[in-house]
Parts: C-alpha cells; sequence; structure tokens
C-alpha cells in the first residue's frame, strides 16, 4: 500500500510541504528545517485520498521505488521528532531568538490587542530568520480597581518597575513591550515592533543552550550552556516556566464581560545564575507551590543572559518543557 500510495515523489512532497532534499535525507535535515521553526504536517487522508490519481506511473515506477526506504524513513521521522528533539541533546545549530517581554493585565483595556500582537507574532520567524520568544508578564497594579488578575504577581510588577527606572520613565503602564531588554514602547504598536525586531537582528548575542530540564524532587535542574561572551561583565542567568496557553473570563473592571486569550504567560522567574566567562553548569530552581502552574497545560522553558542592571539580553533559548513527567511527585 505504501508503495502504491507514494508512486510519485513529488506528490509526498506536496503532501507533507517539506522541501524535496530533506524525504532524500530524512532525519538530519528536518532536525534542522525544524530547528528554523517550520513545521512538517503529513495528513495520511491525503494519501489514501490520491491513492488511485497516483497509483500507476508506468516508467517512472522504479526511479520511485528506489527511493521509498528514505520516504519511509522520512515519515517514521515526522511522527517521532516532535518528542525525540524535545528531549536530545543539541547538536544541531544554534537558533538565534530574540526575546519579547509583555507588560500587561487583564484589568487593562488597553492591553487585548498588544495580548493579540504578542500571540502573532510569537514562535514566528523574522524577515531575518531569528525566532521570536514572547512572555507574557502580567502586573499587579490594576488588581484593585475591580477585577484581580489571574496570572499576576509582584515578581513581574517588580521587573518593570526595574526597567521604568533604566529607560527613565516617569511611571509604569500598560501595555508595555521590551525587545531584548533594549527598547520599550506601547505593546499594541505593530509598526514598532518591527522595527524593534530589525534592529535587533544587528546585534550580536552569545551561545546559550537549555541542553536538558527535569524535575528533580521540589525543584527543575537545568543543564546549561554558555559560550562565546562578548565582554568579561557579568551575565544574569535567568529562567521562566510560561504556560503555552491561558484562558480567562474577566467579570469585573474594565474587561468585564470578556473572554481573554494569552499565550506564554509568565508562571515562574527565578535569576539562577552569574556568570563571567563561557559555562557549562546544572542548576536547581525551586518550584513554588503557588506558581499557579496548571498539569494540564503545555509548557517552555526559557532561559536568557541579561547584563547587570536589567540591561540588555544577550542570549536566549526556549524548549518545551514537559511538568506531567513530575505528575506523582510532592511539588
Amino acid at each position: 500500500m505504501l508503495a502504491s500510495s507514494l508512486m510519485s515523489r513529488s506528490f509526498f512532497i506536496r503532501r507533507c510541504q517539506l522541501p524535496e532534499p530533506l524525504c532524500l535525507a530524512p532525519v538530519a535535515l528536518l532536525e534542522l528545517w525544524r530547528a528554523k521553526g517550520l513545521q512538517p504536517r503529513c495528513n495520511p487522508r491525503d494519501l489514501d485520498a490520491s491513492h488511485e490519481r497516483f497509483s500507476s506511473e508506468g516508467p517512472e515506477m522504479n526511479p520511485v521505488r528506489k527511493t521509498i526506504t528514505a520516504i519511509a524513513a522520512c515519515l517514521l521521522a515526522v511522527s517521532t521528532l516532535p518528542t525525540a528533539l524535545s528531549q536530545a541533546k543539541h547538536t544541531e545549530p544554534p537558533q538565534s531568538i530574540v526575546l519579547v517581554e509583555l507588560f500587561t493585565s487583564e484589568g487593562c483595556s488597553s492591553c487585548p490587542p498588544a495580548d493579540e500582537l504578542l500571540r502573532k507574532v510569537n514562535g514566528r520567524l523574522t524577515a531575518t530568520g531569528q525566532l521570536v520568544v514572547g512572555i507574557s508578564e502580567h502586573v499587579t497594579y490594576w488588581n484593585r480597581l475591580g477585577w484581580t488578575d489571574p496570572f499576576s504577581s509582584s515578581t513581574y510588577t517588580d521587573r518593570q518597575d526595574r526597567y521604568a527606572t533604566r529607560f527613565g520613565l516617569d511611571s509604569v503602564y500598560t501595555p508595555q513591550m521590551v525587545v531584548d531588554g533594549q527598547q520599550q514602547f506601547v505593546g499594541s504598536n505593530e509598526a514598532r515592533l518591527s522595527q524593534a525586531l530589525a534592529n535587533q537582528a544587528k546585534e550580536k548575542k552569545i551561545n546559550l543552550r537549555i541542553l536538558s530540564s527535569e524535575i528533580q524532587g521540589g525543584s527543575i535542574a537545568i543543564h546549561f550552556s554558555a559560550t562565546q561572551l562578548l565582554s568579561k561583565r557579568p551575565l544574569n542567568i535567568v529562567a521562566i516556566v510560561t504556560d503555552d496557553l491561558a484562558t480567562s473570563k474577566v467579570l469585573r473592571g474594565e474587561n468585564g464581560g470578556r473572554s481573554l486569550q494569552h499565550v506564554a504567560v509568565a508562571r515562574s522567574l527565578a535569576t539562577v545564575a552569574t556568570i563571567h566567562q563561557d559555562t557549562d553548569a546544572t542548576v536547581n530552581v525551586p518550584r513554588n507551590r503557588s506558581d499557579g502552574i496548571t498539569w494540564e497545560s503545555a509548557h517552555h522553558l526559557i532561559l536568557f543572559a541579561q547584563e547587570a542592571g536589567q540591561g540588555a539580553i544577550v542570549g536566549s533559548d526556549a524548549k518545551p518543557f514537559a511538568l506531567a513527567t513530575a505528575r506523582g511527585e510532592n511539588l
């Protein structure tokens, strides 16, 4: 059945939406392809529906038979890579990341457009090939005005306060975006975000990598490496766990009656190390029982290197993070 359904190599490439060289060297090139943020999409029903159309191509059959093994391997790689790559050591070329922080609140009527903009860019590639990694940081100072944001924490309020001091602002505000710790602007301003992303493409970055992460008792053990440092100045290594997607029905306040959706919602943030030179280390991040992370949600672990004084972010990495593996542990 496989041979008769896949008589045309071009058909397979078209249906799976994979570049042609990928099916000729499926494993190595698929890892590289996924590292660029692209997702293979193979639909078995499309293959079955097209069985008759592509089952008799005469002289083309012999060359295709020679590629059946590679195609089958490609199918296998597509089905297993999401799990395999999330657990594997990172041998693929480093992905350049630009970090976009959004300070927001469910109590602010100006914030939903900014939430939508973050959802639009999070996980996408810029024109210059950088991966945009968003973090939605919900502040607390709107909570006194009728609605307590369930995702808010003083941790993110304090972080925004430090940015306000560094940028010389008269006060904090929402929605606010900060790109790689270097540029700030109103979080719903898409034109400013596009310009900021273009500017960050010119910045040099260190090579920061999450090598592995796992739950160990009441903490998260993170093995990371940092190389190609740009100077001897100290860098703070910050770890954040995010919910990939979160929803909330707001009952009161400026957004009362609305159902809001958020992406990359920060649930815990901690400075885990300070480095001055190339480093390969394992750090343990305590899990807080009140951090609000749910077992049902999908998560990411984000690690970034930031200059002292909450300055420029000079390197980042982000990987899917499975809390479900620790479901029976005492957290």
